[in-house]
């Protein structure tokens, strides 16, 4: 039997999901339309005008919360003016906020700091169920007699139609811990692995369709420097349990499903003595860091003058050839001893001969190969903390607080100029010759400054023309160093000075 020449021809390309998925069951191509140069322009020009709207709204935002009264303390001297113990009762108020805030934040950051200790090293199991089906084999051919020629020959051809179709289950085994998300937010199988590629242990030459590889890869998240308008976390691309892949093919093939991790922060494959040190085989730059900061802790390498340097015992030694690590540049130092986390790799074989298919007892099933697999579970405590931040009645509560807190502000702020105007009316009271001849001064000083004419002789003002000015020699205005340097800076501006 030969075969055609012409079906080897890029053999050594890879094929993805949905290629398969084009090849079975999509329709044909459909013509793509050109975008308009006129309706591009438009909108590049609307673009332009809602960032720049946008701009103008930023700043006008910035200006407001800039003129926003920030100051709640009322003055001490209002206590004597107001009747009663109402500033008394206030000042106590304010204090009493002061310590709800503090063991607020206390609290909070212990939350935090307990959950990531208790759940960053929380580890579930995986199980993977992986079977495969078989049509059109020429056994199941032979028992239907669809192959048979009137001489009860069987014939052989290129043209057979023999497939085999593997499914790949995947599910978390359940927990009793009651932590344990509800069942519909339960991890899925497409949750824990960005890209799940099979491999063939055949020349890409004898395959029938040429291919010696399947690839599915999740579709990545949007974010803000690559955004995805298109892209559905729920979609069955996105989120599944079951991956199933169909093939040609009336031979037993050894394939090696390969599944690259998704984690929320990069993991990487620590270096042996790195390994040997913290006690693990993986981790991700975070939980290096840590460990290595209460390995020194431990063992009391932390110099007593400065607690970020790390004075190297005999192990940090031989890892890391130095005798000093400065733990702001610990990231750096790690970098070489993190290598990227190689995929984890199930050997399965596709069977398709009749003693597995379609066993002599039919009582007993194909047996299903089965893995189980360790991976890191998400903290369920960020679900509830997520929740009760976004509720609306905690946002409602907040946007309360935060109106009576800027009232608040705005209060104080009328009562410090209702203060500066009792002030006044009171000084104007019990000196009203001296009090308007100072208050008099202080707004023609207050002018002079505007208009630069402070301190001119000629100014229109006293000022230059008094005594003190008239009088010479070291101890008097003239003698100051201050005026000799104004007469230098005078002179070298008028180009005067030799």
């Amino acid at each position: 039997m030969q075969r055609n020449p012409n079906s080897a021809a890029g053999h050594k390309r890879k094929i993805s999901y949905a290629d398969l998925a084009l090849t079975y069951n999509a329709a044909g191509p459909l013509p793509q339309a050109h975008p308009n140069p006129q309706q591009q322009a438009a909108i590049t020009a609307a673009q332009l005008q809602a960032q720049q709207l946008e701009e103008v709204r930023r700043r006008d935002l910035a200006r407001r919360q800039s003129r926003k009264p920030t100051d709640r303390d009322i003055p001490d001297d209002v206590a004597d003016a107001i009747v009663g113990d109402g500033v008394q009762r206030y000042k106590r108020l304010r204090e009493v906020e002061r310590r709800l805030d503090a063991v607020m934040v206390r609290k909070r950051l212990d939350v935090k700091d307990n959950a990531q200790r208790e759940y960053a090293k929380r580890e579930g199991t995986l199980r993977l169920w992986i079977s495969n089906t078989v049509e059109g084999q020429p056994w199941q051919v032979i028992e239907d007699g669809t192959g048979v020629d009137g001489d009860g020959l069987f014939e052989l051809g290129d043209n057979s139609q023999a497939t085999f179709r593997v499914k790949i289950e995947g599910r978390l085994l359940d927990d009793t811990d009651e932590d344990e998300p509800s069942p519909g937010k339960r991890p899925r199988l497409s949750d824990f692995f960005k890209a799940i590629t099979i491999d063939f242990d055949r020349n890409p030459a004898l395959m029938p369709d040429g291919f010696s590889q399947i690839e599915r890869r999740k579709q990545q998240a949007p974010t803000q420097a690559q955004p995805n308008p298109n892209y559905d976390p729920n979609s069955p691309e996105n989120s599944f349990d079951c991956l199933e892949f169909e093939r040609k093919g009336d031979e037993n093939v050894n394939v090696t499903i390969n599944l690259t991790r998704d984690t929320e922060r990069e993991r990487y494959k620590l270096s042996p003595g790195l390994a040997e040190i913290l006690d693990t085989e993986e981790d991700d730059m975070l939980g290096a860091v840590q460990g290595i900061w209460e390995y020194a802790r431990a063992m009391h390498l932390q110099e007593d003058d400065d607690k970020r340097t790390i004075v190297c015992d005999e192990p940090l030694r031989r890892l890391f050839n130095q005798d000093r690590l400065s733990f702001p540049y610990l990231p750096d130092i790690l970098q070489p001893h993190l290598k990227p986390l190689p995929p984890l790799k199930l050997p399965y074989t596709i069977r398709v001969d009749k003693s597995y298919i379609s066993p002599p007892d039919p009582s007993t099933p194909s047996q299903r190969t089965i893995y189980d697999l360790t991976v890191p579970l998400p903290n369920p405590t960020a679900h509830h903390i997520t929740r009760y931040a976004t509720s609306k009645t905690h946002l409602t509560s907040l946007s309360t607080i935060i109106h009576a807190d800027d009232n608040l502000a705005l209060l104080v702020q009328k009562l410090h100029a209702t203060n500066a105007k009792r002030k006044f009316y009171e000084n104007l009271a019990k000196d009203p010759r001296g009090f308007v001849g100072r208050w008099v001064g202080s707004q023609k000083r207050d002018l002079e400054v505007i208009l630069a004419e402070a301190g001119r002789a000629g100014g229109g003002g006293d000022e230059g023309q008094g005594e003190e000015w008239r009088r010479g020699g070291e101890g008097g205005v003239w003698g100051s160093v201050l005026a000799k340097e104004s007469v230098g800076l005078w002179c070298a501006r008028q180009g005067k000075v030799n």
